[in-house]
């Protein structure tokens, strides 16, 4: 079983359905697959399979979405990149994922150009759209090749993806991410985002969660219409004239969303599922979100790691036909499968009983097979069979799984254990503020302050001590910012997660952080 049986059942039971589609262009089931299979038995041909690499450098683009399916029908595995990192970046990604296959789009010719001397096992490029001086363009390229299906068996451990991880600690890890981890996803997602006829729209990057979760889509059948960018008029204008079923953004693009003065204008009465993931949504633009959009909220919780942990789907968010309390919506879920199993652990890797805080610990077929080429950082995660995800959260009454904060991101002040999670709720209740982060800045008498960095909604304000004040007074004075400081855009890695370590950066030179 590999990840790109599901194009093929989507092909066998809708051959001429369409499959992708971006502005003109328009692949059905039968000429992806056919793409597909063409790709793959080119890299074939020459002498690549299992255990062996090749990489996809592209916005996203139906046919660099076909190369990855193609990628891993040779055998080899995907080493996606995303288009907004740094050349330095992708070069890094390159060079420690052992690529030796680039496929990529003429706008990062010269970029390509520029470290392909640097790359000695990088031995084939191929340019997406035409050819490019000496390098040959894809469709002449695997016109040669037949559009059959390869023969090759691809076993279900083997690496289907060798995913860099989204994290924001600045680490470099590559997770070898398995099929049969993919399998699992897809079973998730089945759940968490039913939807028997799907037209998703992929505005988030195909080379991370919009890559994922479009695996589900062609196993239904279904239709992709891929976006550049997620631009908000244009996001809002395609659910209305596509009548898109399913999207998936993180929050920041949502709130994006939210923040359109004619977000209420237009048709959404075609989707059936609004997916938000990546990191905590405010509680309070969930509820204006649910208003705008409809009962189609879903919210998932996983990581690179460990693919669909927990979810909460639309039905979810209401209890007896009314909106959820907050006790709710600020939870992430449930455990997804039964397939899967979720827990909370102490540092001594005990597992704790519900209600308590500590570590969210899972197993099954969603985790990694461990990180490339580093097995310090392998045992480091993996224990005992358990990935530890470095979320510290607890299970409630109702069994929903409550994520407080990244372990690395707990403020320890005066004693006290502060989690910045619900501190940031708080502070966006006011209809004022697009977005913040709350971290830990130095302080001679209790080790660690807490400070709010605050990004305001377009047109708005609100003050420092107004913000203090409505945290002290939800929260108490302990958890309430001692300092606000406001900033005209909070610093974002390429998929949206706020860079709390940029932020903290500025305040900590010179000194030595514990945690």
């Amino acid at each position: 079983m590999a990840v790109t049986d599901f194009l093929e059942r989507g092909a066998l039971i809708n051959p001429d359905g369409l499959c992708v589609v971006m502005g003109e262009k328009r692949y059905t089931y039968r000429q992806m697959v056919g793409l597909m299979n063409r790709i793959a038995n080119g890299l074939v041909s020459l002498g690549y399979g299992l255990n062996r690499n090749a990489a996809v450098l592209s916005d996203n683009h139906p046919e660099g979405y076909a190369c990855s399916l193609g990628i891993m029908r040779s055998g080899m595995a995907y080493v996606p990149m995303d288009f907004r990192n740094s050349a330095e970046d992708n070069f890094r990604i390159l060079d420690w994922g052992d690529a030796e296959v680039l496929f990529y789009g003429s706008r990062f010719h010269d970029q390509v150009l520029d470290f392909r001397d640097r790359l000695p096992k990088l031995q084939h490029l191929i340019c997406l759209d035409h050819p490019l001086e000496d390098i040959s363009g894809l469709m002449d390229w695997c016109s040669a090749f037949p559009d059959g299906s390869p023969k090759v068996e691809i076993p279900a451990g083997a690496t289907s993806w060798l995913q860099t991880g989204s994290g924001t600690s600045g680490d470099f890890k590559m997770a070898m991410i398995p099929h049969r981890a993919y399998h699992s996803f897809t079973a998730y997602q089945s759940i968490w985002l039913a939807d028997p006829q799907p037209v998703m729209l992929v505005a988030a990057p195909i080379t991370h969660a919009g890559g994922g979760l479009s695996y589900r889509v062609i196993a239904a059948g279904g239709t992709l219409i891929l976006m550049e960018k997620p631009d908000p008029q244009a996001v809002l204008k395609a659910i209305e004239e596509l009548r898109i079923t399913s999207l998936f953004l993180p929050p920041t693009v949502i709130y994006r969303l939210l923040d359109q003065p004619n977000v209420r204008d237009f048709d959404y009465r075609s989707l059936r599922c609004l997916a938000y993931s990546a990191a905590p949504m405010s509680v309070e633009k969930l509820r204006l979100a649910l208003d705008v959009f409809g009962p189609v909220l879903a919210q998932g919780y996983g990581q690179t790691e460990a693919l669909g942990i927990a979810h909460m789907t639309p039905e979810e968010h209401f209890i007896d036909g009314q909106v959820a309390p907050d006790s709710r919506l600020s939870a992430c879920g449930r455990p997804a499968l039964p397939f899967c199993r979720t827990v909370i652990m102490n540092d001594e890797n005990e597992i704790l009983p519900q209600g308590a805080t500590g570590e969210i610990c899972v197993r099954g077929d969603q985790v990694m097979a461990g990180y490339y080429k580093n097995p310090y950082a392998t045992r480091k995660t993996i224990i005992d069979g358990w990935c530890h995800t470095g979320d510290v959260g607890f299970f409630d009454e109702e069994g929903y799984l409550h994520i407080n904060d990244r372990k690395k991101d707990l403020i320890i002040t005066g004693g006290f254990n502060v989690y910045p999670t619900e501190i940031e709720q708080a502070i966006t209740s006011f209809e004022a503020v697009s977005d913040c982060a709350v971290i830990g800045v130095p302080d001679e008498n209790w080790g660690e302050a807490v400070k709010a960095v605050v990004e305001l909604a377009p047109g708005k304000t609100v003050t420092g001590p107004e913000i203090m004040a409505r945290v002290k007074e939800r929260l108490g004075s302990v958890k309430a910012p001692k300092s606000v400081d406001f900033i005209t855009e909070l610093p974002r890695s390429a998929r949206g997660k706020v860079l709390k370590r940029a932020l903290r950066e500025r305040y900590w030179q010179g000194k030595t952080r514990k945690i």
